[in-house]
């Protein structure tokens, strides 16, 4: 189908059409060989609450946005690259049914669709284009992908010391690395992780500790590595730094690793 359509006009017309809907909010879509090959509505479960989004299936690209007035006008485009992009099925909750992942290494979130088939086209027609893209670029497949956000009505008290209770004065925050909902006092820190932002990000307190004891053993390794080149420099004495070490904190609850979406532990029974 994708060489079929490539370079064809109606191709161009669609992808034209999709391009003014965006308007100058958008980027521009077209290029050659790039094929339009499916659009939908899909509900996102966004931090507040699920709201329905545009998805447009490119044969390299994923594209996806708010919805202004369907079919004429859409803002807050998306653009993510099928290449970095691993799918995951997940169980029905009794709110949302039909559900998946798509995961990437800069942002990772959750879809529904109106129904069991369409679910099953969507992740065919994705798992498709990805293996064509993999096998085209001969890359691997992506194994590191950012943390989804756990939505906000998921917990009423922070996911690390299960004791601030969340109320109009007392907000809630994201942990970037995990994405646990969690209070100010227990996500004061700030760490670069270059793979999703050039800026510091907001981590919970104990991500905080390990992405740090993540960056010593990474130091640690590159200084054994450069210790047979010191010692023979005569009088060479490396310098030992401990201003990495965090103080102790007192020890969470819940693991960082906890991957809720796919755990059979019930969000009720945090509470418990």
């Amino acid at each position: 189908m994708v060489d079929h359509l490539a370079n064809t006009e109606i191709n161009s017309q669609r992808i034209a059409a999709v391009e003014n809907c965006f308007g100058a909010s958008g980027q521009p879509l077209a290029l050659p060989g790039r094929v339009l090959l499916g659009e939908g509505i899909l509900t996102k479960e966004c931090r507040k609450k699920p709201k329905p989004r545009i998805f447009f299936l490119f044969n390299d690209i994923l594209v996806y946005g708010s919805i202004v007035i369907n079919k004429r006008k859409y803002n807050s485009q998306h653009i993510i690259p099928l290449e970095d992009v691993t799918l995951e099925t997940l169980p029905d909750t009794l709110q949302m049914k039909n559900r998946w992942m798509i995961k990437t290494s800069k942002k990772s979130f959750v879809v529904s669709a109106a129904s069991l088939t369409e679910r099953k086209e969507w992740i065919s027609h994705l798992e498709e284009c990805i293996r064509h893209l993999l096998m085209k670029t001969g890359r691997q497949p992506s194994t590191e992908h950012a943390a989804p956000w756990i939505p906000d009505k998921a917990t009423d008290i922070c996911m690390r010391c299960t004791q601030t209770k969340f109320s109009t004065l007392t907000r809630r925050h994201h942990c970037r690395k995990c994405g646990f909902v969690v209070c100010a006092d227990c996500s004061r820190q700030r760490f670069l992780m270059p793979r999703l932002s050039p800026k510091p990000l907001r981590v919970c307190n104990l991500c905080y500790r390990q992405l740090l004891a993540e960056k010593k053993k990474e130091a640690e390794a590159d200084q054994r590595q450069t210790e047979p080149i010191c010692s023979a420099i005569q009088g060479y004495e490396p310098s030992s730094d401990d201003s990495d070490k965090s103080d102790d904190d007192k020890a969470d609850q819940w693991p960082a690793d906890t991957e809720f979406y796919t755990s059979p532990v019930s969000w009720s029974s945090f509470h418990s």
